[in-house]
């Protein structure tokens, strides 16, 4: 519920139609498995970098920036995070997938007390042990994720965590679009290296689907954009989860992935923890900016 009192706010939408356009990527990314993963990183910030250039030629920004090697080091943590998860979706059912990528905000909050010098409560890290908990559920009865994958995807929600902690420590020294776009061109450069090493010529479908997955991450970055602007992160938090609903739907109906009770614990596991440490940590900060007033 926003301040005024209703719920579907211009930011709540927003965030409704990220999580949608996200969702659609990453189906997407499903229907190109005989893509290689860095491949399809490339096309995808290839599009993604058209869009930020005509962005900041509009906002009439730089697109050099200034904190050059906090630039690089946001767009090489963000390509590797990016790079794990498509190969995560390739290989594992989406809405596990997804689950595991889940855990980013935790490694967020945990990196941030070495990169940022933020503390985390002690009941925090109770969230943190049942969303973990949810993910070795997941992975103990879910015979299709080996060990091998919930490493790679749980290193992609590290590299996240990292990516989103550089991005907070640039906020107000550069203009946003500016550090996108350098998520993308790292991204472009990394991708095009790696074409060397194992190009797979896109054929019939594909293309349309590699353009297309370009296009959606771009509108869920947009959306998600303005939806942090428009509306406080814990009001909008929770709808970011919807997209798990959305990759159940979609594995169940477009890949006949069918999930056992044990793993949908899980999720809701992971969902929950996290869910519970966003809420408590913003509720924290309230409450300190209250005591900050009152003094």
């Amino acid at each position: 519920m926003s301040e005024n009192g209703k719920f579907l706010t211009e930011g709540v939408r927003s965030m409704f139609l990220s999580t949608l356009a996200f969702s659609f990527a990453n189906i997407l990314v499903k229907q190109v498995p005989n893509i290689p993963a860095m491949e399809i990183v490339f096309f995808r910030c290839v599009i993604a970098s058209a869009f930020c250039f005509i962005g900041l030629h509009r906002a009439g920004a730089d697109w050099k920036g200034n904190n050059h090697l906090l630039l690089v080091m946001r767009g090489l943590f963000g390509t590797t995070a990016l790079f794990l998860f498509f190969t995560t979706l390739q290989n594992i059912p989406l809405a596990s997938a997804m689950t595991i990528q889940y855990l980013s905000p935790i490694f967020t909050t945990v990196i941030a007390i070495f990169v940022l010098s933020e503390s985390v409560a002690r009941l925090q890290w109770v969230f943190y042990a049942i969303a973990f908990s949810g993910v070795l559920l997941i992975e103990r009865f879910d015979t299709r994720i080996s060990p091998f994958f919930l490493a790679i995807g749980i290193v992609s929600a590290f590299c996240s965590g990292m990516a989103y902690n550089l991005v907070r420590s640039m906020k107000g020294r550069e203009h946003p679009l500016t550090v996108v776009l350098h998520f993308q061109l790292v991204g472009v450069v990394a991708g095009f290296i790696s074409l060397f090493f194992g190009w797979t010529t896109p054929s019939g479908w594909d293309w349309l689907y590699l353009f297309m997955i370009g296009v959606f991450s771009q509108l869920g970055q947009m959306f998600l954009t303005n939806a942090l602007q428009k509306e406080r992160v814990a009001g909008v938090a929770i709808i970011n989860y919807t997209g798990l609903i959305y990759a159940l739907l979609a594995g169940a109906l477009i890949y006949q992935e069918s999930q056992s009770s044990e793993s949908l614990a899980g999720m809701l596991l992971v969902v929950f923890g996290v869910l519970l440490s966003v809420v408590y940590s913003n509720r924290k900060r309230e409450i300190e900016k209250i005591e900050a007033t009152a003094a």
